[in-house]
């Protein structure tokens, strides 16, 4: 870049300005590996992974948008985000189309989208910024209103069913509250009483619910039904072996034993032809995802943006922890995709979005004012 003329050379420092190369780089090689199991999933349908590298480009594009908007600027759009957020999951309740027995998606002018997967960032955001604006008065009560906060979204998206994303808005949530200092003891209370409201819950999840915890504990029980996606998934990830059977040569994915193989189960894919090395490295980069992005929640300026890092953090490891234990046999399948390999724009959008909000929190460390 040295040798390019000066308009180029400031064509070059403002696109990579803002952008933290350590996340740009894991990030982009848990893509390029997403972009190979997705070739082998796909072999049928080539075009899905041109589909998938322009959503990688939109999510880019975005991650650089929101990587230039200063955390303060973000804490102003905390509340009215978490409100619009409300309003399009009860519009959901209401008005949502029904697809496959679940109301989830919203329509809006000649397109649908999801609006539970604008809680992920939106949910955190409030949060943080709730926090942030009591942080020298902070007492139970602001953690009982923050757990209000948290739970009506919740039951929002829980009740469309979709107890995948719900687990991740709660989780995201939850990660805010941890680390504003809710203490151990209430923490030890609240599992508790979870512990035994679980007879009570059980009554509120629905048929097809009930029968994936069944299935996981047993699912030979339904061999060719629930416990099929389990079967046949947890059959790919142990016959990859130390070194897996290569690249193309998966025969679970390729003999299309193996359902939702390019979204929810590409993990059984990756694993059927990287192996246990392939399932190492996987992990090594998810490992060091998280880990860079709690370094920037312990380097950040404000409370709110200590917060909004720290959960933002953890929810990309929710998101690899819940789809490799769904496809490993170890929890019940929930359909949670599997960050910057399954296929489809609006996950990695997200995904994206949080780690541009990341890569502010860490440029705007010693700028913001405390």
């Amino acid at each position: 870049m040295d040798g390019a003329p000066l308009p180029f050379r400031r064509l070059g420092l403002r696109l990579v300005e803002g952008i933290d190369g350590t996340l740009m780089v894991l990030m982009l090689a848990l893509s390029m590996l997403g972009l190979l199991a997705l070739f082998s999933a796909s072999y049928e349908i080539p075009a899905r992974v041109a589909s998938q590298v322009m959503n990688l480009a939109v999510a880019v594009a975005a991650m650089w948008l929101v990587a230039q908007v200063p955390p303060q600027t973000m804490m102003r759009f905390a509340l009215p985000a978490y409100v619009v957020g409300l309003a399009f999951l009860l519009a959901v309740a209401l008005f949502g189309d029904v697809v496959n027995g679940a109301r989830r998606w919203l329509h809006v002018g000649v397109t649908r989208f999801q609006p539970s997967e604008m809680m992920k960032l939106a949910l955190p955001l409030m949060l943080a910024w709730y926090f942030h604006k009591h942080e020298t008065t902070l007492k139970l009560r602001n953690f009982a209103v923050a757990a209000l906060l948290l739970i009506v979204p919740l039951g929002l998206i829980a009740r469309q069913p979709d107890l995948g994303t719900a687990a991740l808005v709660g989780a995201a949530g939850f990660y805010v509250i941890f680390f504003a200092g809710i203490s151990w003891k209430v923490l030890g209370t609240l599992f508790g009483l979870g512990l035994a409201a679980l007879p009570i819950g059980w009554g509120f999840l629905h048929g097809y619910q009930r029968k994936r915890v069944l299935t996981l504990l047993d699912p030979t029980t339904d061999p060719l039904g629930a416990g099929y996606h389990i079967i046949q998934s947890t059959i790919a990830v142990g016959s990859g072996g130390l070194w897996g059977k290569g690249w193309l040569n998966g025969t679970q994915a390729h003999l299309e034993f193996i359902p939702e193989r390019h979204t929810d189960f590409i993990f059984a894919v990756f694993s059927e032809e990287f192996g246990l090395i392939g399932n190492v490295v996987l992990l090594v980069l998810y490992f060091l995802l998280v880990g860079r992005g709690l370094y920037i929640a312990a380097n950040a300026a404000t409370v709110f943006a200590r917060l909004l890092a720290g959960g933002i953090s953890l929810m990309f490891f929710t998101y690899a922890f819940v789809n490799m234990g769904m496809v490993s046999g170890i929890l019940p399948v929930v359909g949670v995709p599997l960050p910057f390999l399954s296929y489809g724009g609006t996950a990695l959008l997200t995904l994206f979005i949080g780690a541009g909000i990341l890569m502010s929190i860490h440029r705007y460390r010693k700028l913001v004012q405390t």
